[in-house]
């Protein structure tokens, strides 16, 4: 019985405290996202992050808008996206059950930066979606380092 409790607390904190990682943007091309100059003409700025935190360090989770991916989070990450102004778009994390979504409408010439936050449930798996105000948004991608797009699991 004992060695079950010790199994399972082992198992419990390789999750929380466990280290995911995932394939990295050249120095570059992050340090030109962290400018936070407007998207191009007609277009909008999507920046999405996720803080670097020891909970649920172990567990990389998947980013899409409208359906298309993004790509694969872990801590200390974020994306910079450039989408149509004046559409709405669903950006969606996966999470222990189901997918958790976010809808946004996106104005031209403005940047927007949603946060990808871990929650507690059943199993530290939960993910979910916030969108931030600009400052507060460009202070927590301004000590992250982008990660390449495009691979979902």
């Amino acid at each position: 019985m004992k060695l079950l409790k010790y199994a399972s607390t082992a198992v419990f904190l390789s999750v929380m405290t466990g280290c995911a990682s995932v394939n990295m943007t050249p120095i570059e091309d992050s340090t030109e996202a962290k400018k936070f100059e407007m998207p191009n003409e007609g277009m909008a700025g999507i920046y999405i992050y996720r803080r670097d935190s020891m909970f649920g360090a172990a567990i990389k989770k998947d980013i899409w808008i409208d359906g298309d991916c993004v790509g694969e989070t872990a801590p200390g990450i974020f994306f910079y996206e450039q989408v149509k102004g004046g559409e709405n778009y669903k950006i969606s994390t996966e999470s222990e059950f189901s997918p958790n979504a976010l809808s946004l409408a996106v104005q031209p010439g403005a940047n927007y930066y949603i946060e990808q936050y871990m929650k507690v449930g059943i199993f530290v798996g939960g993910a979910n979606l916030r969108l931030v105000d600009a400052d507060k948004g460009m202070l927590e991608v301004s000590s992250l380092d982008m990660a390449v797009k495009g691979n979902c699991s």
